[in-house]
C-alpha cells in the first residue's frame, strides 16, 4: 500500500518540478515588434529573431509591400503595410547604386549626383514611412497587440517613431549611424584627436593635419545628413505632436547593439547602454554543397580565392571586368567569383562564376588562400572569423574605413577599384596569399575576435530578453541627456569660477593700488610742494 502511495505522489509531483522547470521560461515569454532596414540590414538581424523565437517569445516583423529582401518566414510573424512605391523602384534604387560607383566624373559632378541621389531615395523611404505611420487602423492593431519592446535599425528612424508612438522601449540594431548620430543621441564622447570620423580614412594615430582634416569632418558632416534625417524629425512632431528632433528619437533607445568590436574598431569610449556584438554574422560553419565542393577539392594544393563584390554589385563595367578576369587568371588559385553580370570574353580556366557562394562556408574551408572583397562589415567580420587575408576594394560608405581598419592591422591589401590594373590585382592576391605576414595577422585577429565569454549571438539575444522583462534599462541612461549643451561642457560652471577670479584680482588691484598712493602718492606731493617753497 505504501509502494502505491510513493508511486502515486511521485506521479503528483512530477507535473509540479515540470511546471518549476518550465515555468520561467514560459513566464518570460513575451511579445516583440521587428522594423527593419532592408537589405544587409535585415539579413544581420535574422539570426536574433531566430533566436528569439526559439526561446519562446512571438516575433512580428512589419515591412513594406516593397521589399527586395524582406519575405515571410516560419519563425515569424509578416505583417505588411502598403507604400506609395513598388519592388521595381527599390530594385532600381539599389541597382543604380551599384552602377555609380564604377562611374568616373568629375569631383563636383559626383558630388552632386550624390547629394541628388540620396535626397531621391530617402525621400521614397521617408513616404513609405509615412505612409505606416498615416496608416491609423494599422497603428491601432499594433497599439492593441501590446508589445514588450520593440527592436529596430536606427539608420532611418521610423522604427524611433513608432516605439515612442507606442510606448515601447526600444533596442537598436546597427553597424553605425552617419554624421556620428549614434554618438550623439548616446552622448557617448568622440574626441576628434583620436576618434577618426567617418569617411575620412584616418586612423586613430593622426598626425596635425589629418586632425584638422578630422575637424573639417566633423563641421560640414551635418550638411548631407540634415537632407535624409530633418524630414524625420518634422514627421515625428506630427506624429506625436510635440517638438521632435532626430536626436530626440533616437536618444530614449534603452539598448544600443552595436555590430563593433575592437578587433576591427579603433579603441574609443562607450557608453554603459551600448554593447558590442561584433561578427555577429559569422555563423556555424556547414558543409558545403556537392557543386562548391567539387570545385574546392579540384583546386589541389594551391587553394581557393573567394571573390564577391556584395549583393549590391550585380554588373562591372566591360573594360573594368575584363582587368579583373586577366589578373584571375595569372595566379595558380581557382577563383570563385559571385557574379552575375556579362561574362568576360578573356574569362581563365581557373575562375568560375558563380550566381550566388556560401561565402562564410567556402572562408571557413582549409583551402582558402585568400577574400576578395568590397569591404562591407559582414564580409570583412567573416574573413576575420575564418582568418583568411584580403584584398579589399572598398565601393561606399563605411567600406573605405574597414578596408583601413584592416590595412592597418597588416591583415590586407586595398585597391581603388576604379584606377587599378590587372597587375595591380594580380600583385595584391600574390602578396597576401605568398607573403606570410598577413596570414599571421589575419588569424591573430581571428584569435583574439574568438576569445570571448560569450557568443555575440548570445549577447544580442540576452538584451533584447532583458529590455522585454525589465520594460528597458533607464538605469543604463547617463544623466548626460538632461542637461544642457552648456552644462554639459560646464561653461556654466567655467564661466562662475573665471568671474570669481576676475572679481579677486579686480579687488586685490584695486587695494594695491589704492596702498600705492596711499603710501607713496603723498610723499611725492609733500616733496613737491617743498621745492616750490625753496625757489
Amino acid at each position: 500500500m505504501s509502494v502505491v502511495c510513493r508511486s502515486s505522489c511521485s506521479l503528483l509531483l512530477l507535473p509540479c518540478l515540470l511546471l518549476c522547470v518550465l515555468g520561467p521560461s514560459a513566464s518570460h515569454a513575451g511579445k516583440l515588434l521587428v522594423i527593419p532596414i532592408d537589405g544587409s540590414h535585415w539579413l544581420s538581424m535574422l539570426g536574433v529573431i531566430q533566436q528569439l523565437q526559439q526561446k519562446g517569445h512571438e516575433v512580428v516583423v512589419i515591412a513594406p509591400e516593397a521589399s527586395i529582401h524582406i519575405k515571410e518566414g516560419s519563425f515569424y510573424t509578416m505583417r505588411k503595410y502598403p507604400v506609395p512605391f513598388q519592388n521595381e523602384n527599390v530594385t532600381a534604387a539599389f541597382v543604380e547604386l551599384g552602377r555609380s560607383v564604377f562611374d568616373q566624373d568629375p569631383f563636383l559632378l559626383r558630388v552632386v549626383k550624390t547629394y541628388n541621389k540620396v535626397k531621391r531615395d530617402s525621400s521614397m523611404l521617408l513616404s513609405g514611412c509615412s505612409h505606416l505611420l498615416h496608416n491609423a487602423e494599422f497603428m491601432a492593431s499594433l497599439e492593441q497587440s501590446h508589445f514588450d519592446a520593440l527592436l529596430t535599425d536606427p539608420f532611418l528612424p521610423c522604427g524611433s517613431i513608432v516605439a515612442q508612438y507606442l510606448s515601447l522601449p526600444a533596442v537598436y540594431f546597427l553597424n553605425a549611424l552617419p554624421c556620428s548620430l549614434d554618438l550623439e543621441a548616446t552622448q557617448c564622447p568622440a574626441p576628434l584627436s583620436y576618434v577618426p570620423k567617418s569617411l575620412s580614412s584616418n586612423t586613430d594615430r593622426m598626425n596635425f593635419l589629418q586632425r584638422v582634416k578630422n575637424m573639417i569632418i566633423a563641421l560640414t558632416e551635418n550638411f548631407l545628413c540634415r537632407v535624409v534625417y530633418s524630414p524625420y524629425g518634422s514627421l515625428a512632431t506630427e506624429i506625436l505632436q510635440k517638438e521632435v528632433t532626430v536626436k530626440d528619437l533616437l536618444s530614449p533607445a534603452s539598448i544600443w547593439l552595436m555590430r563593433n568590436d575592437f578587433v576591427k574598431d579603433y579603441p574609443r569610449p562607450i557608453m554603459p547602454n551600448m554593447v558590442f556584438i561584433g561578427g555577429i554574422n559569422c555563423l556555424q560553419k556547414k558543409a558545403l554543397s556537392q557543386e562548391f565542393e567539387a570545385y574546392v577539392n579540384a583546386s589541389g594544393e594551391h587553394g581557393i580565392v573567394v571573390f564577391s563584390l556584395g549583393s549590391m554589385v550585380s554588373e562591372i563595367p566591360e573594360k573594368k571586368a575584363m582587368e579583373i578576369a586577366e589578373a584571375l587568371g595569372r595566379i595558380p588559385q581557382t577563383v570563385l567569383w559571385r557574379y552575375t553580370g556579362t561574362r568576360p570574353s578573356n574569362l581563365a580556366k581557373n575562375t568560375i562564376l558563380v550566381k550566388w557562394l556560401p561565402q562564410n562556408d567556402l572562408l571557413g574551408h582549409p583551402k582558402a588562400r585568400a577574400f576578395i572583397t568590397h569591404s562591407g562589415s559582414h564580409g570583412i567580420y567573416e574573413g576575420i572569423c575564418n582568418g583568411v587575408p584580403m584584398v579589399m576594394m572598398p565601393l561606399f560608405g563605411d567600406q573605405m574605413d574597414n578596408a583601413k581598419r584592416m590595412e592597418t592591422r597588416g591583415a590586407g591589401v586595398t585597391l581603388n577599384v576604379l584606377e587599378m590594373t590587372a597587375d595591380d590585382l594580380e600583385n595584391a592576391l600574390k602578396t597576401v596569399i605568398n607573403n606570410k605576414s598577413y596570414k599571421e595577422n589575419i588569424m591573430r585577429l581571428s584569435s583574439l575576435h574568438k576569445d570571448r565569454p560569450i557568443e555575440p549571438l548570445d549577447l544580442a539575444v540576452f538584451w533584447v530578453e532583458y529590455v522585454m522583462r525589465h520594460k528597458g534599462a533607464p538605469h543604463l541612461r547617463p544623466a548626460a541627456h538632461d542637461l544642457t549643451w552648456y552644462q554639459y561642457h560646464s561653461l556654466d560652471v567655467i564661466g562662475f569660477l573665471l568671474a570669481i577670479v576676475l572679481t579677486v584680482v579686480f579687488i586685490v588691484y584695486k587695494s594695491c593700488a589704492y596702498g600705492c598712493r596711499k603710501c607713496f602718492g603723498g610723499k611725492g606731493r609733500v616733496k613737491k610742494s617743498h621745492k616750490s617753497k625753496t625757489h
